[in-house]
């Protein structure tokens, strides 16, 4: 069954598509800008398709009775101060959106509020990203759905009926989705990544579906592809010495080179199936070279009655073929051999 794949630009999220690679960067800037800015050149130096922030307004999404996930920061009394310390402008987010485009980059952010919606709304999304835990946000879905575009949701907490509930309230929106496989531990052991999960999701939904990988390693982004994904997204930091909280659940930027190499190659090999019988014509000559053919074992004078002793099995395969080896037994030489050399019939009397 055909996926109901759809666009994000000009680029085609579905079947016999190479799967998106997305460059979660997340909070990996921890604030700074500039950092966001050099993470954009980053991911697009090493060949992703996408970058991918999030878009957090402290007064809209966060209260100071909100936990911190993980005690990490050294300057942060709360998690409120946190998402506050981790909000750009909405021209800060037009720049960057803007840089990204210029990289050949989707330019992705997951809103966390109305307001971050409306924001990334007016600098032109050209698809969503539902975080895990927005779900069941439906006013979120609902301005999300202004503009029309695709939704790629993660669900990295929800069982299978609240996934059917969502995609039951896009769906009635008229809006085209993707799923991703999503397990919200930081970072995921590999007996939770739930490969399997990826299959049951293509046959109940009937669209694209992918892999968000938590677990800092390649690992389940090269199986997740071999597995034929249409999306993968991955969170990435410039080293393991990076500082904020998703750092474990993180891969470097030289790791993500490794994920596209792979992607290209797998879709290579995906596109172009091989027959067999066709390539074993081809390597015919090739053949040749790798088999054997009949040999003398010995120097021998001519005169010799051959025997089976006196004979072996030697490259390259373009004398005397082993299946005639009954017919040589017994046969008088005419000429002195050499066993540097094969055996042929006009040795034979």
């Amino acid at each position: 069954m055909k996926d109901e794949g759809f666009s994000i630009g000009e680029r085609w999220i579905g079947s016999e598509s190479p799967a998106l690679i997305v460059a979660e960067i997340g909070q990996a800037h921890d604030g700074s800008l500039g950092t966001a800015h050099s993470y954009i050149d980053a991911v697009a130096d090493a060949g992703a398709d996408a970058v991918k922030f999030q878009t957090h307004i402290a007064n809209e999404e966060s209260t100071l009775d909100e936990p911190f996930r993980v005690k990490f920061s050294f300057q942060d009394n709360t998690r409120y101060d946190y998402w506050k310390r981790m909000e750009f402008t909405e021209d800060q987010w037009k720049d960057l959106s803007k840089h990204a485009k210029d990289r050949n980059l989707i330019f992705l952010s997951s809103p966390f509020s109305v307001k971050a919606v409306n924001i990334l709304r007016d600098i032109g999304m050209q698809a969503w990203k539902i975080g895990s835990g927005e779900v069941k946000s439906d006013d979120i879905l609902g301005a999300m759905a202004e503009n029309g575009a695709p939704i790629i949701l993660s669900t990295g907490m929800s069982g299978f009926d609240e996934i059917e509930d969502c995609v039951k309230r896009i769906r009635e929106r008229g809006l085209q989705f993707a799923l991703l496989q999503c397990t919200s531990s930081y970072p995921t052991a590999l007996d939770q990544v739930g490969l399997n999960v990826i299959g049951e999701l293509r046959s109940r939904f009937n669209c694209p579906i992918g892999l968000s990988d938590h677990s800092g390693t390649l690992f389940p982004g090269l199986a997740a592809m071999v597995k034929g994904i249409d999306i993968l997204e991955v969170h990435v930091i410039f080293d393991r010495g990076s500082f904020g909280p998703d750092v474990p659940a993180s891969i470097t930027v030289d790791d993500l080179v490794v994920l596209v190499n792979a992607r290209d190659a797998f879709h290579v090999m995906a596109v172009n199936p091989v027959d067999k019988d066709e390539m074993a014509e081809n390597m015919s000559q090739m053949k040749s070279m790798f088999s054997k053919s009949v040999a003398p074992a010995m120097a021998m004078p001519a005169g010799t009655i051959l025997q089976f002793e006196m004979l072996t099995l030697k490259k390259p395969g373009t004398g005397i073929p082993a299946s005639d080896m009954e017919n040589i037994i017994g046969r008088r030489l005419i000429r002195d051999v050499d066993p540097r050399k094969l055996l042929i019939w006009e040795d034979l009397e």
